[in-house]
C-alpha cells in the first residue's frame, strides 16, 4: 500500500464527514474495534449495489496499493475476492463470506494495516431504501491480539470507511 500516514487521516477525520453521513467508533480496545458508518442517498438501492459491486468506481486510489482504483475487481459470491491486480503485483483485500443481492454484502476483510497484524476484520454493508433514495450501513468488527493496538489504529480506519460510505453514496 502507498506510505499513508494512519495517524494522520485519523487527526482529520472529524473535518471529514459530509452532512448525510454519520461514522462512529462504537467500541476500540487494543485487542478489538467496533466501527459504524451511515449515510443516505438519492441513489436507489439498486444504484448503489451496482455501485459497490463495482469497488473501481467508488474506493479511493489513495487507499490503494497500486494507488489506482481501476486494479480493483469484487467477485460477489461466496468465496469471491475483492482483490487488486497490477503490473507485477496482486493483492486480495477481502473474501466474501454472504451475499443477498442488493440488500447486504459481508466479506472478511483486513484492509491495508490490518493484514499484517492478523486482525480477523468483518465488514457488513448494508442498503436499505430510505424515501427515493436509500440508506447505506458500514458495520465493522475487528479482533486481533493485544499488541495489535486495534484502539490506535480504528480512527484511521473509520476514517477511510467514512471516507469511502460517502463516494459510494453520492449522486453523479
Amino acid at each position: 500500500m502507498k506510505k499513508i500516514t494512519y495517524v494522520a487521516i485519523a487527526a482529520g477525520a472529524t473535518m471529514a464527514l459530509s452532512a448525510t453521513a454519520q461514522a462512529e467508533v462504537i467500541e476500540a480496545a487494543p485487542d478489538h474495534y467496533v466501527l459504524k458508518q451511515e449515510a443516505s442517498s438519492d441513489l436507489a438501492p439498486a444504484d448503489i449495489w451496482a455501485r459497490l459491486i463495482d469497488p473501481a468506481s467508488w474506493w479511493h486510489p489513495d487507499h490503494t496499493y497500486s494507488g489506482s482504483s481501476a486494479n480493483l475487481s469484487l467477485d460477489v459470491e461466496a468465496g469471491g475476492l475483492w482483490r487488486e491486480d497490477w503490473d507485477g503485483g496482486s493483492v486480495t483485500h477481502g473474501t466474501v463470506i454472504f451475499v443477498n443481492p442488493g440488500v447486504q454484502l459481508r466479506l472478511d476483510a483486513p484492509f491495508g494495516p490490518l493484514q499484517p497484524i492478523g486482525a480477523k476484520t468483518i465488514w457488513t454493508i448494508t442498503i436499505a431504501a430510505e424515501g427515493a433514495g436509500s440508506k447505506v450501513t458500514f458495520d465493522e468488527i475487528s479482533h486481533g491480539v493485544p499488541s495489535s493496538k486495534l484502539d490506535e489504529l480504528a480512527p484511521a480506519v473509520d476514517f477511510v470507511k467514512t471516507e469511502a460510505i460517502r463516494r459510494l453514496t453520492v449522486s453523479q
